[in-house]
């Protein structure tokens, strides 16, 4: 247990989400006071169980505040008390909506809110949960590495309104910081796709299709197209770091494992690591390396001392987990 972590309250936006739960294990395991946000007081049995899982016994430093992203209800009281927050709920459709507006409003709003409230209340610094939706989705990533200095333009044509509302909701809290933010400091972190087990098993319905999927034989073509990912857990980690680390202060940092993967490649790590599990899968053909994206996470390690897991113990971990 940090000893600085006794008496210093956190807010974690999201609780019931896969990472948000995540963070309040993280948080409860290093002896802070957690608060958390969820929409319906009716999910707090889910929540504690899940703790409960992952071996929280103690429940007496964790409480729960219900307030909507939408609204100004509770929000006031949610940050009350709080020395940090971290803003990690944001709407995450099955499918785009028809208005793309459904998406970027709450999740303007939604962090314009939080961040108003925050500062209202004295908070010292706020964890925003951005994505790499905000950096890379403007140009080709053919020969380029993504950092923390590009960001995804919601201009760009073509653009889905997932990827537009993170770029937008990023933008409006660094703007809302430099224009009304006071004293209060904002830090940024923009994970790739998340992986890795949860207590619980709380997974993200788009993971547990895609690895089921692959396992069961439904995939049986390998889709034309790659992706990065990153543990649950080291995403979890890198929010703790962040919230302290004085260099953290003002900055945004990609979260990514080294190195990015297709479904061929996911369906050959299994065949390798997990025989057993391979029995259904159907047979995959590679694809062009040409489609690999690249980015650098060099900054969260050197500056914030990250060190996340492998993408290959982060998927042999989740499949693992999912049977």
């Amino acid at each position: 247990m940090k000893r600085s972590a006794i008496t210093t309250t956190v807010l974690v936006t999201g609780g019931s989400g896969y990472l948000g739960l995540q963070c309040v294990l993280q948080l409860l395991q290093e002896g802070y006071i957690v608060k958390t946000t969820i929409r319906s007081l009716s999910r707090k049995e889910e929540i504690i169980n899940a703790l409960k899982a992952g071996g929280i016994g103690n429940f007496d430093q964790l409480s729960f505040v219900e307030a909507d992203l939408t609204k100004d209800d509770n929000w006031a009281e949610a940050v009350r008390d709080c020395t940090y927050v971290l803003h990690v709920a944001s709407p995450f459709p099955a499918m785009d909506p028809a208005d793309e507006n459904e998406l970027i409003i709450p999740a303007r709003d939604g962090s314009l809110r939080v961040l108003k409230a925050a500062r209202d209340a004295g908070v010292k610094r706020v964890v925003l949960t951005s994505s790499f939706a905000a950096i890379g989705y403007s140009r080709s990533p053919e020969n380029y590495v993504f950092t923390e200095m590009d960001w995804t333009d919601p201009h760009t044509p073509g653009l889905r309104p997932y990827l537009k509302s993170k770029a937008i909701a990023e933008k409006a809290a660094w703007d809302f910081m430099e224009q009304e933010g006071g004293q209060m400091e904002l830090t940024v972190i923009n994970p790739v796709g998340i992986f890795g087990p949860v207590p619980g098993g709380n997974y993200s319905a788009s993971m547990e299709f895609a690895l089921k999927g692959l396992l069961n034989g439904d995939i049986k073509e390998t889709p034309n197209f790659t992706f990065n990912i990153v543990d649950v857990r080291d995403t979890a980690d890198i929010h703790l770091i962040a919230m302290t680390h004085p260099a953290a202060k003002g900055e945004r940092f990609l979260a990514a494992s080294e190195g990015s993967v297709s479904i061929y490649d996911v369906a050959e790590l299994i065949r390798k690591e997990r025989p057993q599990r391979a029995v259904k899968m159907a047979e995959l053909k590679p694809i062009g390396a040409e489609l690999y994206v690249h980015m650098s996470n060099e900054k969260a390690r050197t500056v914030l001392g990250w060190k996340p897991r492998s993408k290959e113990t982060t998927l042999l971990e989740t499949i693992d987990a999912l049977i």
